[in-house]
């Protein structure tokens, strides 16, 4: 390759990702964006300025050296990126499809004070998936920790990247999941054409590799309590359940048959493959026409899971097309694969048949106020704005909480609104038991999740050394003690 070729070029425009055509999306279950050919991906690389003082690893929730993967990118050594990334984060072919990274790196990316900025996300995929495609054969290395005993409680993103971090550092994580496959939101939230589970199983049995032990069909609280846990030889636990208990509307009709909340409908597809029924034995049902209440990113994948099973799709959203919640990349593909979005209006009544199934939602047109606890503005019902609209299957997608289980069996976990109440080191009110993510947030991005497990896994580390040093100390002094009555 000449000087040429390997010359950076900022003002190049920034590449734009292929994705699969909108007629062809709602067929099937197929991963919507494409990624980067080849090609792209060095003209992408290329046009970062290799900044003196990059802002965009400060801005990444896991401080990855950005620079540093994007570096012999630029020389065309892609291996060489893959292999620090690896170092760096056990995800990215998961981040690089699914981190919101236009409100962390790419936000700051110096480029793009003048210009776009760095397709910062769609690099790191590449770089995974090229891995996977030159590198068929996992390579993981094989740690053999053989250190104290460490639980994490979850398998999503908070406790997996606590896993990594741990079992790096010697640890001996083991992960105990509630459900019976792995991944948490990961798996049962986000749907294949965002995330296809290759990647993520790929990446799950990257941590098998290395030493992470993984542990199915068991939920901490009822299976075995956080005292068990200890009495049976771990030094610490990191509590990761996320939110899976989810918001109701608090609406009439809302028991009708066909009405889901987010969690039931998303984990009916994504984790129990209800599009593939009856081949499979879990059903779903989705009639001619499907109302998706809310506006985040759950609410895009359950419209465009209505839109597969080829049904008449509408999002209803209190508020305006500038209050959605959702990342912009998934509001247009929503609506490129024609999904319905009806703004200002909300759900006061829904009504069922002789079968006791849902046919007809009566909403209420919407105002906008003065903004609310969240920043944005509030939704004011118009009276007398009342109107109906056909529907078959209704999906609230309004938001969700902590599942209590475990904090119902362990009254001294101390929780408010069913959250998780944590230190600035992430320890709970029980010594030794950490918390993160979701269970601590009440709902946040997959990516802050693996923030709080990172910052988990460094402050375990830190408390079990002192603990280790303090222990130490002692049976000095009381060795010294001996030795002086003697």
């Amino acid at each position: 390759m000449s000087e040429m070729t390997r010359k950076r070029n900022p003002k190049a425009p920034r590449q734009t990702l292929p994705v699969l055509a909108p007629e062809e999306r709602i067929k099937s279950s197929a991963e919507v964006a494409l990624g980067f050919e080849l090609e792209q991906a060095l003209i992408e690389a290329r046009r970062c300025l290799d900044c003196k003082n990059p802002t965009c690893v400060d801005a990444c929730p896991l401080h990855i050296d950005i620079k540093a993967f994007i570096r012999p990118m630029v020389e065309g050594d892609f291996g060489a990126a893959f292999e620090v990334l690896a170092e760096q984060t056990p995800f990215p072919g998961v981040c690089g499809r699914v981190c919101q990274h236009e409100l962390f790196c790419e936000k700051v990316c110096l480029l793009g004070k003048k210009l776009e900025p760095v397709a910062i996300g769609s690099l790191e995929r590449f770089v995974a998936d090229y891995n996977l495609q030159t590198q068929p054969c996992l390579n993981a290395p094989n740690l053999k920790p053989q250190g104290p005993k460490i639980a994490l409680v979850g398998s999503g993103p908070a406790c997996l990247i606590a896993a990594n971090d741990l079992v790096r550092n010697g640890y001996r994580a083991t992960v105990f999941e509630a459900l019976h496959e792995l991944g948490g939101v990961l798996a049962y939230g986000i749907p294949n054409f965002r995330l296809p589970r290759a990647i993520l199983n790929r990446e799950i049995e990257r941590l098998q590799k290395m030493g992470v032990e993984f542990v199915t069909d068991f939920i901490v609280g009822k299976t075995a309590t956080l005292e068990e846990l200890f009495e049976e030889g771990y030094e610490a636990v990191f509590v990761g359940t996320g939110a899976g208990l989810p918001h109701f509307m608090g609406i009439p009709g809302e028991n009708l048959i066909g009405v889901y909340t987010a969690n039931e409908f998303l984990t009916r597809i994504n984790l129990m493959h209800a599009n593939e029924f009856p081949a499979v034995d879990t059903p779903v049902r989705v009639g001619k026409h499907v109302v998706v209440i809310g506006g985040g990113n759950s609410a895009m994948d359950a419209a465009r899971w209505g839109r597969r099973f080829g049904s008449e799709t509408t999002i209803l959203f209190r508020r305006g097309r500038a209050e959605l919640r959702a990342r912009i990349e998934e509001i247009e593909h929503a609506e490129e694969e024609g999904v319905h979005f009806e703004f200002l209006a909300a759900p006061v009544r829904l009504f069922g048949d002789e079968t006791g199934a849902v046919r007809e939602m009566e909403c209420i047109r919407m105002k906008l106020g003065e903004p609310d606890d969240s920043g944005r503005p509030s939704p004011v019902p118009i009276p007398g704005s009342e109107y109906r609209i056909p529907v078959d299957t209704v999906v609230a997608a309004i938001g969700q909480s902590p599942n209590p289980t475990l904090q119902r069996a362990t009254p001294e976990l101390i929780a408010k609104r069913g959250k998780i109440v944590v230190d600035a080191t992430g320890q709970t009110s029980i010594p030794l038991v950490f918390a993160g993510g979701d269970v601590v947030r009440g709902g946040a991005t997959v990516i802050q999740a693996m923030q709080d497990g990172r910052n988990a896994a460094k402050a375990i580390h830190l408390a079990l050394t002192e603990k280790r040093e303090a222990e130490a100390g002692k049976s000095i002094e009381g060795t010294l003690a001996l030795e002086g009555r003697q």
